[in-house]
């Protein structure tokens, strides 16, 4: 049975990718604090709790994982506010969660997707491509996340494969506040089948790029 990390796995889309795989698949469950809702639910399961926002702790949580077959960042905040309301917190969090987070668990776990051959997986955004109101810190950092996707791509070519995937609006907590509107969501349950795709078309091939929005 092959092994995937889920960050972000307790809730919203890192949920629902965590039951799909888990079909047929060892999970670790990232969250920040008790995985064991999830985990409780899952063939076979295990946590991994640790701090997002801590580099010191993802680095002693990852090292200690000697196995992993796909990574799967899906863990995330989003800070909606005009630019000028946006405090330096709010920036630091976002970017600390959004980027940092995937670039440091990614730097721990790659020798082990290395001999795997494995995948990895980035939960984007439309907002990876194009500016969104209201939206500048969380914007910024999925451009940030798109650019260090695609470069890692090209540089692990042949050895790990790597998958970008943009979903649009999905019917998660992130948009429950009514200041995020009332346009069309799709189910969270629409973004882990389009993961599965990309799990499934390997090992000889890869899904560079996937966009999944509302019907």
């Amino acid at each position: 049975m092959k092994t995937a990390l889920i960050t972000g796995a307790s809730r919203g889309i890192g949920r629902a990718i965590a039951e799909e795989l888990g079909k047929d698949h060892h999970i670790i469950a990232g969250a920040t604090s008790d995985a064991s809702g999830i985990v409780d639910k899952l063939p076979s399961a295990e946590p991994f709790e640790v701090d997002l926002s801590d580099t010191d702790a993802i680095v002693a949580a990852a090292r200690k994982i000697q196995d992993v077959d796909i990574l799967i960042h899906a863990a995330g905040v989003l800070h909606k506010a005009p630019f000028g309301e946006l405090d330096a917190q709010q920036w630091r969090e976002t970017m600390d969660i959004n980027v940092l987070a995937p670039v440091t668990l990614t730097r721990e776990l790659l020798p082990a997707l290395r001999r795997s051959r494995g995948l990895i997986i980035t939960i984007n955004s439309g907002a990876g491509f194009h500016g969104v109101e209201e939206n500048t810190a969380y914007c910024a950092s999925k451009f940030a996340l798109r650019g260090f996707t695609d470069a890692l791509r090209l540089e692990e070519k042949g050895q790990v494969r790597v998958t970008s995937i943009h979903p649009g609006r999905t019917d998660t907590d992130m948009l429950a506040d009514p200041k995020h509107g009332d346009r069309p969501k799709m189910h969270p349950d629409n973004v882990a089948r389009a993961v599965r795709l990309a799990v499934d078309a390997g090992p000889d091939a890869v899904v560079e790029f996937l966009r999944v929005a509302p019907a």
